[in-house]
């Protein structure tokens, strides 16, 4: 580590105390941008690192609502709006318990990146709150989401902030949310991306992210001549990415053996196949059950309770050939990475934001696996979200085809990108360099056109 990042990342932590997440966030990406910033002095001159780790606007606020009971509740909601310089900020919204500061910022940090891999103009944001959804009626879930938008609707708009969903927001709150908005502010605009297709949304943008993940480690894959045909994958979460990450994969000829939530993982040798898939959907969708009804149901699946003392998450011991962390930051640790490694794993594509931990990461670098980080691999969702709002901008819908083949095109060039600035920087293989610095350039070069802002 030069001193440069050394003296960056001990100001950072000073600056922003008890938020671990961020920090880990920031190190990995200055660790990769040390060699861009020594053939770059103008970078460092400009201070264009430093002014990207700070966002532009912090908003934080309560959230006062009132349940079916009577019962009032107040929450914690939060938007940060981090860089603007490729567009209107752009990032999700995420309702969990865990929800913090420190939690949204490495979001809102690891976004920026992201929307500039994908090339569509998109800044980088993220919000949220500390609201859980889980358990709780449509209708203490729709009075939590208008009074969050009677709040947040101030500081967002198509040119300003469009923000979509994340963990704990989908469809349901998607639409309480823009409900709200358009009451507050008489206007229908394309203000948040996921929306219903009747009023706005895009198709194939609940598939986006699953899709996408699975799409860049088939580009991978390409680059050994090999395909996911007849390959072992692993997949954790069992929401709307870990979902679709399951369908394309079994579309693609792989097969899908773990699935996920907060309480335990099932492990099916067989294989999470098409018409246990639509049983997972409408488990999760609908009913919003738990994981452990799948091996209630289907009698081939093991299902193993979490157990928070365990220093390792066994879902990641199995024999396999391929990984897809789906569920939540930070889901595989050092032992999980060795884990892998010693059970033939040779592909790891991110569909959650940063699943691995820095140490995890050096490992699947050291042993040269193919290895797609989080901003490259699951930037799908916030693609398709981007030609959301190109549709609404010019009130069209486009065919399903469309969207899928935009998709497929943008995940190939994201990896093409992080392919070839590897390469030029001296790191071949190594798409955590060439998907830092690939999205740093774009960002750091419109600063330095902008000015000092």
């Amino acid at each position: 580590m030069s001193n440069y990042v050394k003296d960056l990342m001990a100001d950072v932590k000073a600056k922003n105390p008890v938020q671990p997440e961020f920090h880990q966030a920031v190190e990995e990406v200055v660790e990769s941008l040390s060699i861009v910033l020594d053939k770059h002095p103008e970078y460092r001159a400009a201070k264009i690192l430093e002014r990207i780790i700070e966002p532009e606007r912090v908003l934080m606020f309560r959230v006062p609502w009132v349940d079916e009971q009577g019962e009032t509740h107040i929450n914690r909601g939060f938007r940060i709006e981090m860089n603007s310089a490729l567009g209107p900020y752009k990032g999700g919204l995420r309702f969990h318990p865990s929800v913090n500061l420190g939690i949204l910022k490495f979001l809102a940090f690891e976004q920026v990146f992201k929307n500039s891999l994908t090339t569509l103009p998109m800044g980088g944001g993220k919000g949220g709150s500390d609201f859980d959804p889980k358990g709780k009626s449509d209708l203490k879930i729709m009075r939590f989401c208008q009074a969050f938008m009677a709040e947040l609707f101030r500081y967002i708009g198509p040119n300003t902030d469009v923000p979509a969903g994340d963990i704990g927001v989908g469809g349901r709150e998607i639409g309480y949310l823009f409900g709200m908005y358009k009451k507050l502010r008489n206007e229908f605009t394309g203000v948040l991306t996921g929306k219903g297709l009747n009023w706005g949304g895009s198709l194939i943008r609940p598939e986006a992210t699953g899709y996408g993940t699975v799409y860049f480690g088939a580009e991978m894959l390409a680059t050994k001549n090999d395909s996911y045909e007849g390959k072992t994958c692993l997949v954790s979460g069992s929401g709307n990415v870990a979902q679709y990450t399951v369908e394309k994969i079994n579309q693609l000829g792989g097969k899908a053996v773990t699935l996920s939530d907060s309480s335990g993982y099932i492990y099916d040798e067989e294989g999470v196949n098409d018409e246990k898939l639509a049983y997972v959907m409408e488990l999760k969708n609908v009913k919003r059950g738990r994981i452990k009804e799948y091996a209630d149901k289907y009698k081939s699946a093991v299902y193993t309770p979490l157990d928070p003392k365990a220093d390792h998450n066994p879902l990641w011991d199995h024999k396999a050939d391929c990984a897809f962390p789906c569920a939540t930051q930070n889901e595989i640790n050092e032992k999980d990475a060795q884990n892998l490694l010693k059970n033939g794993v040779f592909l790891v594509s991110e569909g959650a934001n940063m699943p691995t931990t820095l140490d995890g990461v050096k490992l699947f670098l050291d042993k040269k696996i193919l290895y797609g980080p989080a901003k490259a691999a699951n930037a799908g969702g916030v693609a398709v979200s981007g030609l959301e709002m190109s549709q609404n901008s010019m009130r069209v819908p486009w065919p399903r085809e469309e969207v899928d083949g935009r998709l497929q095109q943008i995940m190939k060039n994201i990896h093409t990108t992080c392919k070839e600035t590897a390469e030029r920087f001296g790191t071949p293989g190594n798409y955590v360099n060439g998907a830092n610095i690939g999205g740093f350039l774009k960002v750091a070069d419109s600063m330095m056109d902008q000015g000092v802002v």
